[in-house]
């Protein structure tokens, strides 16, 4: 499976960073299959590194300029001084991960003394498996054991060979789960559960010091999520080919069922962010100082609403 993407033949040099191979992180994907980066004159780099505080500490240690990742990772760094770190959109402001399992597993709280498979500490599924599973009167510290599998192809892995009783995966993992034989536990599109899912983070010294490149790779990726919104066709061969899911009734219903999750205009929810600090502040009291607001800067979508770039591009 590719985790570098390249367009060399784009100008100004980008290198971005994503954490889940997921249907909402695809945008990237679909801006290098139709040539979305040389049209904005970039050259951009795309590099996977699993789950979101390993995407953060890459960040701060200038592996990347912008990322998408899941808020956790930035949202703990930033409490924890690291203010250069901010988020320039959203792509994804809900969580929509599904708990599947052993089909003996027939209600949540059957979850109680099992093993459940999430990428890492602090990842998006973990951070999901947690909250849904206190919403059903389980506690997370002593009714379950996590196993932290690295990575969602890994989960499945795990899942399949019955190393764990449960997982928690998104589309279009969740599906090739119930293909194996798996069950639906807890669907967690129902839970509206608020977390920036999918924000795309930056550093307040790269908007300073390349403020062009990042507005034009802002407007790649508005485009990019037009196309995802309007053309299913072509946006279930560049999820084919970068999730490797040949099944077209798998990647058709993944893609009915999380698009109505994903923002078509890229915009931030302050409420998504403050429910990240909202479960930080109980480790950390320094969350209670910060507002949603401190670790957002709406200069790129602002410009592309006040432009009429969003308008010209969704009336098409």
């Amino acid at each position: 499976m590719p985790v570098l993407l390249r367009d060399s033949l784009a100008g100004e040099r980008l290198i971005g960073i994503y954490s889940a191979r997921v249907m909402s992180q695809s945008l990237p994907w679909i801006a290098q299959e139709t040539g979305l980066f040389r049209k904005y004159d970039l050259d951009f780099d795309l590099v996977y590194v699993a789950s979101s505080s390993l995407v953060t500490a890459a960040m701060l240690g200038g592996d990347g300029q912008v990322s998408l990742v899941g808020g956790e990772g930035v949202v703990r760094a930033y409490v924890q001084g690291a203010q250069d770190l901010v988020f320039i959109g959203a792509h994804k402001n809900i969580l929509t991960f599904d708990i599947l399992g052993r089909a003996e597993i027939a209600k949540p709280q059957d979850l109680k003394g099992k093993k459940i498979g999430v990428t890492r500490m602090g990842s998006n599924s973990h951070y999901f498996t947690v909250q849904a599973l206190a919403r059903y009167g389980i506690d997370p510290n002593r009714d379950v054991t996590f196993i932290y599998t690295g990575g969602v192809p890994e989960t499945l892995s795990v899942l399949a060979s019955r190393g764990i009783d449960a997982a928690a995966f998104t589309a279009p993992t969740d599906q090739q789960a119930l293909a194996l034989g798996f069950r639906y536990i807890v669907q967690g599109p129902d839970l509206r559960i608020p977390y920036v899912a999918v924000g795309f983070a930056t550093r307040r010294s790269v908007i300073a010091t390349r403020p062009r490149e990042l507005g034009q790779f802002m407007r790649a990726m508005a485009e990019a999520a037009k196309i995802l919104h309007t053309d299913k066709e072509f946006t279930y061969r560049v999820l084919g080919k970068w999730l490797r899911v040949g099944d077209r009734k798998i990647l058709e219903a993944a893609y009915n069922s999380e698009i109505k999750a994903l923002e078509p205009r890229l915009a931030i929810k302050p409420e998504s962010l403050q429910s990240i600090l909202d479960e930080v502040v109980k480790v950390d009291p320094r969350a209670k100082k910060v507002k949603p607001e401190d670790l957002i800067d709406r200069r790129y979508i602002d410009e592309m609403e006040r432009s009429g770039f969003l308008s010209k591009l969704w009336s098409r």
